[in-house]
């Protein structure tokens, strides 16, 4: 497995440099968590406590709207950052859902330490502008394909940014990402075969 330590130094000097010092400052904020595939990590209208950064495993983030129908509204797996933004910042009840497709273990990151990480250490401030401004770009990306690109167009997308998805994610929950039913994706992905 993976040095969870290792794997996260790695990921934030990917943006900035560090002295050991400082690393053992910023990993003292984090709290590492182990998840079991299906475990819900935030649930629809409870507290958001923590964003999370993935050391292994894979989580989906869901809307559920008013016709109890699910939407996936993003996948995460190894070296990335999820939560319910708006309710962690905002300290508001969460209207999504952060569930785990497969085992998973995670950094979480409460406010409180996010924000005393960004007032002591100012480079992590920078660190996370830019992994802020990374998900503001692909949030962009996605909505645009969304209205610009056919159900096709987007499951080409995917096989060409993300494969490993189509191995590590059930075909229904990839189909809900896409906005086709599974039937469809069934289709693109037997004619994406031959």
């Amino acid at each position: 497995m993976t040095n969870p330590e290792k794997f996260l130094r790695t990921h934030i000097e990917k943006v900035i440099s560090l002295t050991d010092e400082e690393f053992s400052f910023i990993v003292s904020h984090f709290e590492l968590k182990t998840f079991r595939k299906g475990e819900l990590i935030i649930e629809e209208g409870n507290d958001v406590k923590e964003v999370y950064f993935v050391v292994s495993g894979l989580i989906k983030l869901v809307y559920e709207d008013k016709n109890t129908k699910k939407h996936i509204v993003s996948f995460a797996m190894e070296d990335w950052w999820e939560t319910d933004f708006q309710a962690f910042y905002t300290q508001t009840k969460a209207l999504l859902t952060l569930e785990c497709i497969e085992d998973t273990i995670a950094y979480g990151l409460s406010l409180k330490n996010f924000e005393k990480l960004c007032s002591d250490l100012r480079k992590m401030e920078q660190f996370f502008l830019r992994k802020s401004i990374a998900g503001h770009i692909g949030s962009q990306t996605r909505i645009l394909s969304f209205l610009t690109s056919n159900a096709r167009d987007r499951y080409e997308e995917l096989l060409l940014k993300n494969p490993s998805l189509l191995q590590r994610v059930p075909k229904s929950s990839l189909a809900s990402y896409l906005g086709v039913s599974r039937e469809t994706l069934s289709r693109f992905f037997t004619n994406f075969s031959k």
